[in-house]
Parts: structure tokens; C-alpha cells; sequence
């Protein structure tokens, strides 16, 4: 009987002294879980598929997000629902502990990047953009014109320039440039069929695509939103009298490259197919991506009898019925050139 007394009394000992290391170990844990990661700025961490919880650990330890220690693994031990990571890419921040960014890393909710295209830009501008988009997979530079508008859906006979929707866009890492291109290019179609059906009568635009190339136009001369229905009434009534845009922008577009910052009388004189100063009617494509408000001005001008306009000095333009009227316009804007250029 005290032989089985003592072993009964020494197993009590044994397992307190257990337990008292198991709740030990268990605060250093929950300790460990509320230390702050080694960050003094947000980085972006990426864990790859596959990777496990000895894996895991490495890749912060090497990225000197967390120190090497033992508590990590018992952390994990302890709180399983934490040891569910999922692959992707997250954004670390300098105030997270290691238990909140292991929830982070379990939930699977990745770090968002942002591009922005920009209204009036051209599509070369969004392209170079979507090249220097970081974590984007780059996609497009491999495909074929023809192969690129059958993956975003672009359906039209012309250019891409024009068709896509000025946005900030939202993308998750890995996502394919195309995909963006695609998101753009839906909605710019979708708007323009909305506006186009709901147009005013009597325009001069044959099709939805025209009324998108004088948005374009109409993007390029003004980015005053008061002013673009008034910008759009002089083209609108140009074209009705069977008059020459003249609008600078398309020379521009024209030149391509050799544009040098200023548009010289040699440049209104050479013909290009965007010369609105040598050719009648509309460009064949449009000039730039241009805003909602711009296809919308062009869809909806105002009813004026203006023919004319010109910059006014202070930003905006004046607009004339009458050559005269321009003319006195012009040589105002000249005057307020020569006094700034003092």
C-alpha cells in the first residue's frame, strides 16, 4: 500500500510539474502571438503555392519579418485555424502582430494594386503604364492584334484607341494585363451603346463609333465640364455645314513622333489621315480614351450656333458665330500670350 502511495503521489507530482510547463509554454505562446512583426514600413509578401508551416517560417524569417524561433511552430500547434495559410500575396503592416497577420494569411485576403488610366491619355500611354504595373502578369506584348481583341472581346474593324474606359482599376497579384484590358474595354462598350441609344436626333455621326471619335476630340480641346457640350455644338455645326474641324489635337495625333511640342504651318499643310485642317469630316479613329463626359457632350451638344472657338487666356475658350468674332477672340488670346511671355 505505500508502495502504491508513493508512485500515486510522485505521478500527481509528475503531472503538475507537466502541466505547470504546458501552461508555461502556452503564455509564451500567447505572448509570442502578440509581438509585433520586425517592420518599419509596409511590405508586400508573397507566399507560394504549396508552402507549408515550416516553409511559411522560413520565408519570414529570411525576409526579416519575424525573428527564428521555436514559438512559431507551437503557435501554430496551439491555433490550427491559423496554420490554414493560403496562397497569395499580402500587404504586411508595420502595427501587425504575428497572430494578426497569420489570420491575414489565412483568410486568403490578398493585397489589391491599383492602375489608373487616365481620360485624354492615347493608348500607347496605356500601354507603357500597364508595362510599369508591378505584379501584373504581362500577357498582351505576346499576342497578335488580332489574337489580343479576340481575348478582350473588341470587336471592331478599326483601332482599340478609343475603346477603352478611363478607370482605376483594381487587380490582385498575378492578374493578367489582359484581363484589365478586358474590364476596360467591356465597360467603354457598355457606356457608349447606353449613350448612343439614348443620343439626341439629327446628329451627324453615322454609327456609335463616330460619336466616340468626336469624344475624343472633344476630350483633347477642353478639360472644363461646362465647356464640353459648347466645345461639341461647334464641331456638331462644322459638320452639319459640310466645314473642316481644323481642331489642332488631330494634327497632333497625326504626327505621331515627330510632333516637336508645337504645331508649325508646315504641319497644318501636310496631309495626314487626321489633318482635320486637309481632310473633311471626322478622323478615322479617335485620338485619345475620352471621359464619360465627353461621350456624353457628344451625344448630347449644345444647341448653339457657335463656330468658332479659342483659348481665352485663363484656361477656358471663347466661342464665336462668326469669323469676325473669332478673329477679335484670337487676337485677344495673343495678347494675353505676349504679356505672360514678359
Amino acid at each position: 500500500m505505500k508502495l502504491v502511495k508513493k508512485i500515486s503521489v510522485a505521478v500527481i507530482a509528475v503531472a503538475l510539474i507537466l502541466g505547470s510547463v504546458a501552461y508555461f509554454m502556452y503564455q509564451q505562446v500567447l505572448n509570442y502571438a502578440k509581438a509585433p512583426l520586425n517592420l518599419t514600413q509596409e511590405k508586400i509578401f508573397t507566399v507560394p503555392a504549396g508552402t507549408g508551416r515550416v516553409a511559411l517560417e522560413t520565408l519570414l524569417v529570411d525576409d526579416d519579418i519575424i525573428n527564428q524561433g521555436n514559438e512559431f511552430q507551437w503557435l501554430l500547434k496551439f491555433r490550427p485555424e491559423l496554420a490554414k495559410m493560403k496562397a497569395g500575396t499580402y500587404r504586411l503592416q508595420p502595427d501587425m502582430n504575428i497572430e494578426q497577420m497569420l489570420a491575414l494569411i489565412s483568410s486568403g485576403k490578398e493585397a489589391q494594386f491599383s492602375i489608373r488610366f487616365v481620360e485624354g491619355n492615347r493608348l500607347s500611354d496605356w500601354t507603357n503604364i500597364l508595362r510599369d504595373a508591378p505584379y501584373l502578369k504581362h500577357e498582351a506584348q505576346d499576342k497578335t492584334q488580332t489574337e489580343l481583341y479576340a481575348l478582350i472581346g473588341f470587336e471592331g474593324n478599326g483601332q482599340l484607341e478609343g475603346w477603352l474606359y478611363p478607370d482605376t482599376y483594381l487587380y490582385t497579384a498575378g492578374t493578367q494585363d489582359i484581363d484589365i484590358l478586358k474590364r476596360a474595354h467591356q465597360q467603354m462598350k457598355k457606356s457608349v451603346d447606353e449613350i448612343w441609344i439614348g443620343r439626341d436626333k439629327e446628329l451627324p455621326y453615322k454609327n456609335p463609333y463616330e460619336m466616340l471619335i468626336m469624344a475624343s476630340i472633344i476630350e483633347k480641346e477642353t478639360a472644363i465640364d461646362n465647356e464640353r457640350t459648347q466645345v461639341a455644338s461647334v464641331f456638331v455645326n462644322r459638320l452639319k455645314k459640310n466645314m473642316r474641324l481644323q481642331t489642332d489635337p488631330t494634327v497632333i495625333y497625326g504626327l505621331g513622333d515627330k510632333y516637336r511640342g508645337k504645331i508649325y504651318r508646315s504641319d497644318l499643310d501636310n496631309y495626314t489621315p487626321y489633318n482635320t485642317y486637309r481632310i473633311d469630316g471626322l478622323p478615322p479613329t479617335p485620338i485619345a480614351m475620352p471621359s464619360l463626359a465627353s461621350i456624353k457632350a457628344a451625344a448630347h451638344p449644345a444647341k448653339t450656333d457657335y463656330i468658332f472657338f479659342v483659348a481665352d487666356g485663363t484656361g477656358g475658350h471663347t466661342f464665336s458665330r462668326n469669323l469676325n468674332d473669332h478673329n477679335r477672340a484670337v487676337k485677344v488670346y495673343r495678347q494675353i500670350e505676349k504679356q505672360n511671355d514678359k
